[in-house]
């Protein structure tokens, strides 16, 4: 991103403070929602949302969780999204031209796959941080519905740098059609920390008070948002799609104005509901179950230590006024003269009962967070290899709805963005002539276990279809039913499906060769067997010449 120090002064800097001061005052009914969410499924948010909120750096934020189920269960689902959309050990997407002709082109299909090559590259880079940052937005979006990835350059070497950032900082708006296309970022900067960034364009009132206190906090706001007089003709870095402008909050002044050909924030929502902006994840969904777990919890806690440590009942009649409990203590008087206790325990409730009331919280709770879904396999290890089939299936009609929303608004965004970069920073090399003439336009299309599992329903209908198919060749005894099935499609199009490593399987001159192979024996085979028959042909007619002039004279 180019800077450009701006000549706009206090009427831009004051329509942005403006702005968010509405959509801070907006959101505030959900600041108090996420602040009970973060309570007690994510303490590490706590206290990182309202305006005023005090969050000192490692001060405790346990105190209100007392069952850490709900906890666990959002890290397990951070796990499972990025297995599922993002795995890190495989290449989850392709990148191609939308125009399907230009597949034909050698020269098209080479630079998708090099480009497609490059965005794994530098995505995956040590210095890029993707992984770790990408689970912190899994994180957000699974607690509280709403996640952000901010993709910038690298300072100092090319590639790409990514930020997870927090609920708490970012405030976003949708246009017309329910993009995402406006957000500002409040986030602090010391004193030192904006002078090392602007330099001689740190506002006065900062630098002065840098000198007494390096460390004095400062807030500032990044607004980045579609330019209203975007002109496409002109290049200059005050004239990109999307504006972006740093603005000081004490001195009410633009520090900076730039811009960005694609936006750099990767916004991603988990479900929404109608006339809201923001999104709704599981924690809320199972809020009620998580705060019922927490009470229930509590109440355990105090009636096993009764069971552990109980209250005792003595009778009051002052003889046994100096009870010890100490081990091996005797207690004279303890006991009626008939050998009746005088000294007995308070009676607490239902343990068991309580146990069973948490376990079916906790499985409500598992459910939300999709852990139940991926136990199967672990409850049912021997099921047979078409029962993992159907389940596989199962689980991605389950998860597209939901999930499945991740690839276009938040991968789909991130990916377009690192294109951006890659090809400004020269990273990949410049299109061929026959994409540069469809304007460049491409899709992306998903490879990760998340979309093998949806095409899973292709699998199972097809085993479905060959176990009914088999039934009619085992009835009629006639295996021409099977001719219908194009073997030579499916086989490698199901391994593809199932995650068969490519490497596995022979290529196709490898599977000619091995039939032309296996036809010849066949063959071979066939004429030794037919050596007897013909030798005894040959006797009877009186010899080979005797047969050919049989055969020739017809």
């Amino acid at each position: 991103m180019s800077v450009h120090q701006t000549t706009f002064g206090q009427d831009t800097a004051g329509k942005i403070l403006e702005e968010f001061r509405q959509m801070s005052g907006d959101r505030a009914t959900w600041e108090g929602h996420w602040q009970e969410i973060a309570e007690r499924v994510l303490p590490s948010h706590a206290n990182t949302f309202a305006h005023g909120s005090v969050n000192t750096p490692g001060g405790k934020k346990t105190q209100h969780q007392y069952d850490s189920t709900a906890a666990t269960a959002l890290k397990r689902f951070t796990s499972i999204l990025d297995s599922l959309l993002t795995p890190r050990n495989s290449t989850w997407h392709h990148l191609k031209p939308s125009d399907p002709r230009l597949l034909k082109d050698r020269a098209t299909r080479s630079w998708f796959e090099e480009a497609n090559r490059i965005l794994f590259k530098y995505r995956y880079s040590p210095s890029a941080n993707f992984s770790s940052q990408n689970q912190m937005a899994f994180m957000s979006l699974g607690a509280f519905g709403s996640g952000c990835l901010f993709v910038d350059e690298l300072f100092g070497a090319p590639g790409f740098r990514y930020k997870a950032i927090g609920l708490g900082e970012i405030y976003f708006r949708e246009n017309h059609q329910g993009v995402v296309d406006a957000v500002y970022r409040r986030f602090i900067y010391t004193a030192r920390q904006a002078i090392q960034r602007w330099g001689d364009r740190t506002p006065k009132v900062i630098v002065e008070r840098g000198v007494k206190d390096k460390n004095a906090p400062f807030y500032f706001i990044h607004c980045v948002q579609p330019r209203d007089d975007f002109d496409p003709r002109k290049l200059d870095s005050l004239n990109m799609p999307w504006g972006s402008f740093y603005v000081s909050e004490d001195s009410k002044t633009v520090v900076e104005e730039s811009g960005y050909r694609a936006f750099p924030y990767a916004i991603s929502r988990y479900e929404q509901a109608p006339g809201e902006v923001y999104g709704r994840g599981p924690a809320m969904d199972v809020l009620p179950a998580v705060k019922s777990l927490n009470e229930q919890k509590k109440t355990l806690i105090k009636q096993g230590h009764r069971v552990v440590d109980p209250v005792l009942l003595a009778a009051d009649d002052g003889i046994i006024s100096s009870f010890s409990l100490r081990p091996g203590a005797l207690n004279y008087g303890g006991v009626s003269a008939d050998g009746r206790p005088l000294v007995q325990p308070l009676p607490v409730g239902n343990l068991a009962a309580g146990i069973e009331m948490m376990e079916a919280e906790k499985a409500v709770i598992n459910d939300a967070f999709l852990v139940s879904l991926f136990q199967i396999l672990t409850d049912n290890p021997r099921m047979t290899a078409t029962e993992v089939i159907e389940r596989t299936r199962e689980k991605g009609l389950l998860l597209a709805p939901s999930i499945g929303r991740q690839q276009t608004e938040y991968l789909g965004s991130l990916i377009g963005r690192e294109i951006d970069l890659a090809i400004h920073q020269g990273l990949i090399p410049e299109p061929p002539p026959a994409l540069v003439e469809a304007a460049g336009e491409y899709d992306i299309e998903y490879e990760s276990p998340l979309t093998r599992a949806q095409k899973a329903e292709e699998v199972a209908g097809l085993m479905r279809a060959v176990e009914h198919t088999l039934s009619i060749v085992n009835v009629t005894q006639d295996p021409a039913p099977l001719d219908h099935y194009n073997w030579d499609v499916i086989v490698p199009e199901m391994a593809e499906i199932q995650a068969v490593p490519l490497r596995w399987l022979r290529s196709r001159d490898e599977v000619k060769a091995l039939r032309d192979s296996r036809a010849a024996q066949q063959q071979q085979a066939g004429m030794v067997e037919a050596l007897p028959g013909l030798a005894a042909m040959t006797k009877a007619a009186g010899g080979v010449d005797a047969i050919a002039d049989a055969v020739g004279g017809g």
